[in-house]
């Protein structure tokens, strides 16, 4: 399961996290004032949701001066997920198609076939 990235998909189950990437992604990059204002939840709550996303490497943080700017991280997510998918492609020729093998294991003579249910 490891190669699904749990770390990743745990940052986004959370509907509050998925909040506040959409008003990063609408920023483009803020800081967290900036996002706190947009969002109903306590600038602690906000802060801690950018962390979580953070040390997901989903967004990327900044520090300049007195300030820390938020933004997404694209190129890790995009990579990422290109992960995923290869893993993913890698499990499914692995597998094979699954109609021929739904269909193999039909026709094939030494599995017993399925007892039908009669309507009477």
């Amino acid at each position: 399961m490891a190669v699904f990235d749990m770390g990743f998909f745990r940052a986004l189950c959370e509907p509050a996290r998925i909040a506040v990437l959409r008003e990063l992604i609408l920023l483009g990059r803020a800081d967290i004032a900036a996002v706190a204002a947009r969002l109903p939840q306590d600038r602690s709550v906000v802060a801690r949701h950018l962390q979580q996303l953070a040390a997901a490497q989903i967004i990327r943080a900044s520090k300049e001066g007195r300030h820390v700017f938020y933004r997404i991280d694209a190129g890790s997510v995009a990579a990422r997920l290109e992960g995923i998918l290869a893993i993913t492609r890698l499990l499914e020729s692995a597998m094979g198609d699954n109609d021929t093998v739904t269909k193999a294991s039909r026709s094939d003579p030494r599995r017993p076939m399925a007892k039908r249910r009669s309507n009477a």
